[in-house]
This record gives C-alpha cells, structure tokens and sequence, in this order.
C-alpha cells in the first residue's frame, strides 16, 4: 500500500470517528455547574416535602408498587435534583417533572444530574417496587435517594415498608 493510499484511509477513519462522536452527542445538553449555598443564606434553594414514607402492608412477590411523593421548592433560587439512586436493585426512582419523566435510576443505575425545579414549583419523585426481581419475604424496608443543592436538605429519603408474601 502506497504512503499516500494509506494517509488517505487515516483521514477517513478520523473523519468517521469525529462524525460517529457528533452524532452520538447530538442533542444533549451539558450539566449545568452545580450551584451550592450555605444553610443560613437567605436567597437559596429550599426542599419541602409533606411526606416520606409509606406502608404499603401486605403485598405478594409478583406485585409492582409505585408511589408518588412529591418535592416544591419553597426557596428563591432553583433547587436542582443531583443524583437519585435507590437501597437495592428491587426499587427505582423516577423525578417527574414539567411533564417530563426521568428514566428509572435504581442501586446500580444512579443518575447524575436530573433538573431543575423552578423556585415555587413542585416536582413529583416515583418510587417503583418490584419485589420479584430480588425475592425477600417478610417485612422489607426499600429507600430512593435523591441529593439536592439545598444545603438543609442535601439528601431526601423516600421510603416504603410492606410484608412481603
């Protein structure tokens, strides 16, 4: 193969790799930086949420429970959603917000960046169970957590206990 036949192929080779790469990342936006505030500033985020538990009581293995728990943000600046992973494999957790879903985050799929919630309004947090991808029976306790830059609320915890038939 000549030197020039050969400078030629590693042109279109890089070219191809550039082009795969743009289109791969086409359409995502980045991260934004994360804002972070102390817990005595005035003008930040602010996590309110009226509950973070339920019990579901009994439930047999082959069921899936989902609950919705909802999070305003009741600050001036807007509260963004982090990471959200969940206690084990069984459980996932959704943000649900603007009409837009998040995609299931669970033990082994944590998220990274979510969103934004706009000072003032409220985001929904959903927490699926799936007892049967990981079988315990009896009383069983599974967690969703989702770290926020509301320095008073770093890290909120959505829980839901049943008795596993």
């Amino acid at each position: 193969m000549s030197p020039k036949t050969l400078i030629i192929w590693m042109l279109v080779f890089i070219a191809s790799v550039v082009g795969i790469a743009f289109l791969l990342t086409a359409g995502q936006t980045p991260t934004p930086a994360t804002a972070s505030f102390a817990t005595q500033d005035t003008d930040r985020p602010k996590a309110e949420t009226s509950n973070t538990s339920r019990n579901l009581g009994e439930i047999k293995v082959s069921d899936v429970k989902v609950e919705d728990y909802t999070v305003k943000n009741a600050g001036t600046k807007p509260l963004q959603i982090l990471n959200v992973n969940s206690s084990c494999g069984c459980t996932a957790g959704q943000i649900i917000y603007q009409g837009k879903t998040s995609k299931e985050y669970s033990m082994h799929t944590q998220s990274g960046f979510v969103t934004e919630i706009a000072p003032g309004d409220t985001a929904t947090i959903r927490l699926t169970y799936r007892p049967a991808s990981m079988p315990v029976y009896g009383l069983v306790e599974r967690e969703v957590y989702v770290e926020t830059n509301d320095p008073a609320n770093s890290k909120l915890i959505f829980s839901i206990t049943a008795k596993v038939k």
